[in-house]
């Protein structure tokens, strides 16, 4: 059984689900200790129970310690398959962290599958759905992946509720991710949506990130206010997005009490500008969450961001560790290019049922 601690680096929750997902696609045992060790609230949330548990229903994984606030885990996973799954996050732990660690794994699997999952859609610390929806599986597409997400209801905090379906193509061969450059801006666009508040609140977010973008880029506003019944309480969020010739940037801001919503829009505007200037082709937090399928790839990846995040040099750590894979990061003034080179043994046979 593959020992990792999980206190190194960054020490989230992150590191969790990076750890079982990978194990779910390689067939690896693996035990995590020390899991948030030097959190506020050590051990597993209820969210990060909800993901392993989530990815061991796709493996008919045997699971050790999944439960609230366990620092230990054990996870022996058996063989992959697709199907249709339901998850409950419960309360309003974020919908798009469970689906990060199911996605490698339902990519992987070689059957069809469709995933329904309550809880929480736009939660402070977690990307807003949208950004899952308008960044990463974009992005993924490019690597030959085939899903499509629909937004069934919102949730917010403190009350969740919210429902997403995830339908997913079984994958052949992931293909290697390789932008040098992002290419031309082809578009911006501004995606910001409320629900059970004013619209006025939406429109505000939108004015503030068209006034901090750069001049002379096509921009597109797209506003949503929720219909009553599209969500068990009020909330909104902002994905600021470029399309370029070659890649996708964003940046995104979930609405929270005490924050203007021109702050939020400003906040997300800088951050794109700041990703097109520096030549960036993923932004930090497609960065973070590219990482593990670039692993899985049949083939060389290549990358430029602003910078590597704790998250993500946390997760090239395990990834080295636990998947084989080599990154080699090069620091330039406006940029980090980084190569990822898959372990190429990643095809050998998963344990089978008994």
């Amino acid at each position: 059984m593959f020992e990792i601690d999980g206190a190194y680096g960054e020490g989230g929750g992150q590191l969790v689900r990076t750890a079982v997902a990978l194990a779910a696609v390689r067939g690896t045992a693996i035990r995590v200790t020390n899991v948030r060790a030097r959190r506020r609230n050590p051990g597993l949330a209820p969210q990060h129970v909800a993901a392993v548990r989530a990815v061991a229903s796709l493996c008919n994984a045997q699971c050790e310690g999944v439960a609230a606030r366990s620092t230990s885990i054990a996870f022996m996973p058996r063989r992959l398959h697709g199907g249709e799954f339901r998850v409950d996050v419960g309360t309003a732990g974020s919908i798009t962290l469970v689906l990060q660690a199911m996605l490698p794994a339902l990519v992987n699997c070689g059957e069809q599958s469709r995933v329904t999952i309550r809880g929480g859609t736009d939660v402070r610390a977690a990307p807003p759905i949208d950004y899952f929806h308008l960044v990463l599986l974009p992005l993924l597409a490019k690597m030959g992946v085939r899903a499509a997400l629909t937004i069934l209801r919102r949730g917010y905090y403190p009350k969740g509720g919210g429902e997403v379906q995830l339908d997913v193509q079984p994958v052949a061969r992931l293909l290697p991710f390789v932008v040098q450059s992002a290419g031309p801006v082809e578009r911006v666009e501004v995606h910001a949506h409320v629900a059970l508040l004013p619209r006025d609140i939406a429109e505000r977010m939108d004015r503030a990130a068209r006034e901090h973008l750069s001049r002379g880029l096509p921009v597109e506003t797209r506003i949503d206010v929720g219909v009553p019944g599209s969500s068990l309480g009020p909330g909104g969020a902002l994905v600021v997005r470029a399309v370029t010739a070659h890649t996708i940037l964003a940046a995104a801001q979930v609405a929270e009490r005490g924050v203007r919503a021109e702050q939020l829009g400003q906040i997300a505007a800088e951050a794109l500008v700041r990703d097109l200037q520096a030549g960036a082709t993923l932004d930090l937090h497609a960065a973070d969450q590219m990482l593990v399928f670039l692993a899985l790839a049949a083939g060389r990846s290549e990358f430029r961001a602003t910078e590597l995040t704790s998250h993500a040099r946390t997760a090239m750590w395990l990834l080295e560790r636990l998947g084989g894979s080599r990154f080699v990061v090069d620091a330039s003034e406006r940029a980090v290019r980084v190569l990822v080179e898959p372990e190429m043994r990643r095809h050998a046979p998963r344990p089978q049922s008994p």
